[in-house]
């Protein structure tokens, strides 16, 4: 759209009072020096020019599907100043090796797998061969392309325009994770197995080229970024020694099924052993998950991952079930109506709709300052995720919200 219309505001929107921005409103462009207002009004009212008036597609010429021959290390430089890399040196994506991670899909390699977006644009369609060159270069084997694809046709990429320095993270379930040996036990979320890697490292290449994201400055733009986003949360749910449901039955997966679930936020950090598990006085498990995740922002949800032990000594305690669990952090997990009128996410994203009459953030808002209310919006936003060796009990939590699963089955 080359005669797209814009007018900028100064950033960042976060951590500024409702009179600071309206300040910024009121003031001048950045860009230009003029009136934000006035340029607005002006964007929105003055008749278009011919140019502006087209319609369709631009044209650009296609891409062409080889690449002429050169030196390995020539052709690395080639894929890095391009752009189409993490900045590690990749598996270069030949024909022949292209041909065999085509071996692990049934699909054919013209299919339409799905569109992602790395941002607030449209969303770039791709094939089955395309996203089998990415996983080529992200070193993944023919049977991890399976899940690769169903990540894929997710839709979802993992590095995306916000200015918040978002996390992603993708948990597998089902017979998948023993047939290509993914990692679930000892150092779980190490890095410690291939296809736990490679099949994270495969989303991030594929969110830069298949997606346009990734592109710092331009089409990513949070402010600090995230280490996670160099192959993401990969999380093999050790089925085997929990003594609850995985996530995908939660689901309502079956049990034999294979599939992966999504979950977006912003980030991770180890549990602190703060309740409990002194000289006479049991571990009070429940009550450590609470006190970390009463930290999190409520609009990202709280993703828990624990080591067996925790979970197995959790059912002890009367949590025969991980809904029962969740059930207790959501009712627990509260804060003050002023408390959370006072966060940027708030501001931003809960008043506009607490305004339009959207519940439940039209009843808080109308809750004097004083009462409590549940600091996360549904139950689901909480999940519960076993994983771990059990050399020790501890847990990881994620300001992470579930966001949506899809069967690897059929993309075998």
């Amino acid at each position: 759209m080359p005669g797209e219309r814009f007018t900028f505001v100064p950033h960042p929107v976060f951590g500024k009072t409702a009179q600071e921005m309206r300040r910024d409103i009121e003031g001048n462009d950045p860009v230009t020096g003029k009136p934000v207002m006035q340029e607005i009004i002006g964007a929105l009212t003055k008749p278009l020019i011919d140019e502006e008036k087209k319609t369709g597609f631009l044209k650009h010429p296609p891409n062409p599907r080889l690449l002429p021959p050169d030196t390995a290390d020539r052709l690395q430089q080639n894929f890095i100043d391009s752009g189409m890399t993490d900045y590690i040196p990749v598996v270069l994506p030949t024909e022949a090796k292209v041909a065999a991670m085509l071996k692990g899909t049934s699909h054919s390699p013209d299919e339409v797998v799905g569109k992602m977006a790395g941002g607030a644009f449209d969303p770039w369609e791709y094939t089955v061969e395309q996203v089998a060159v990415n996983a080529v270069m992200a070193g993944a084997k023919p049977e991890y392309f399976p899940v690769i694809l169903a990540l894929a046709a997710n839709g979802q990429a993992s590095l995306y325009s916000s200015t918040n320095s978002f996390v992603y993270s993708v948990v597998v379930n089902g017979p998948i994770r023993d047939q290509i040996k993914m990692h679930y036990g000892v150092g779980a979320l190490g890095p410690f197995s291939q296809a736990n890697a490679t099949i994270g490292r495969a989303w991030t290449i594929m969110s830069r080229n298949l997606a346009g994201g990734g592109i710092a400055g331009e089409t990513y733009l949070g402010s600090t970024g995230n280490n996670l986003n160099y192959n993401n949360l990969v999380i093999a749910e050790n089925e085997a020694d929990s003594p609850w449901n995985p996530l995908s039955v939660q689901l309502g997966y079956r049990p034999e099924e294979s599939v992966i679930s999504i979950f977006t936020g912003l980030g991770i950090v180890p549990g602190q052993v703060a309740k409990g598990g002194g000289i006479s006085v049991k571990p009070r498990y429940d009550e450590q998950f609470l006190s970390v995740i009463n930290n999190f922002t409520g609009m990202f949800g709280a993703t828990i991952v624990c080591d067996p032990l925790i979970a197995n000594a959790l059912k002890e305690q009367g949590y025969d079930n991980k809904e029962k669990l969740i059930d207790w952090l959501y009712t627990k997990a509260v804060h003050s109506v002023g408390d959370y009128k006072d966060e940027s996410f708030v501001l931003t994203f809960d008043l506009p709709r607490a305004q339009k009459g959207v519940e439940p953030f039209a009843s808080w808002f109308k809750q004097p300052d004083g009462a409590l209310i549940p600091r996360f919006i549904r139950k689901q936003d909480i999940a519960i995720i076993v994983a771990g060796g059990q050399t020790q009990a501890r847990f990881q939590a994620g300001n992470l919200r579930y966001a949506s699963s899809i069967s690897v089955d059929k993309w075998r």
